[in-house]
């Protein structure tokens, strides 16, 4: 990631077990940390009508990495944030909703974005909760980000269609399926 010390420009830095930069010139230390990111899993109950169960609400992914693949409502926790807060503020913006109530920690998960040709290790940490009524037309989408919305029964997804092994983890882990 540095070709030269970012303190005294010294070509000596070097990177020790996949975390520390360390220049034996000046002593500068840079812990390359990883980096806080949520995700929600929103479940909304089918009408009365409907047959079976809940639909889950999943992204369409607008970007790279992994554009066209199918996410989770979420993202990178700001410096200064706390987790929740960070939840909220991802959720407005992708989505435009705010959760009736508290989500629920239910999964957490390491995970590898790669972004430009560098690779940010993070810790997804995963919530749901529960939006009966909800509906697509309900959502405001983040054009820059996001190119759609599915609302998926559980027997409907495809995991080959997930941007990140995390996110199929946790979807995995919220149904009760072990692998």
């Amino acid at each position: 990631m540095f070709n030269y010390c970012p303190k005294c420009a010294s070509k000596n830095i070097t990177f020790k077990d996949g975390k520390e930069f360390c220049c034996p010139d000046c002593g500068f230390v840079y812990f390359h940390n990883i980096s806080a990111a949520t995700g929600c899993l929103i479940a909304v109950s089918c009408s009365s009508g409907q047959a079976g169960g809940e639909k889950l609400v999943f992204l369409v992914r607008g970007k790279e990495p992994a554009i066209g693949k199918l996410d989770l409502p979420g993202g990178f926790v700001d410096i200064g944030e706390g987790i929740i807060e960070g939840l909220y503020r991802e959720l407005q913006e992708e989505i435009g909703w705010t959760p009736p109530i508290t989500p629920v920690l239910f999964s957490s998960f390491s995970n590898v974005y790669k972004y430009k040709g560098i690779d940010y290790n993070t810790c997804d940490m995963y919530f749901s909760v529960s939006a009966p009524g909800l509906k697509p037309e309900d959502l405001i989408l983040e054009k820059a980000e996001i190119s759609g919305v599915r609302f998926l029964k559980p027997q409907e997804i495809d995991y080959s269609d997930f941007a990140f092994p995390s996110t199929v983890k946790a979807v995995k882990a919220y149904l009760g399926i072990l692998d």
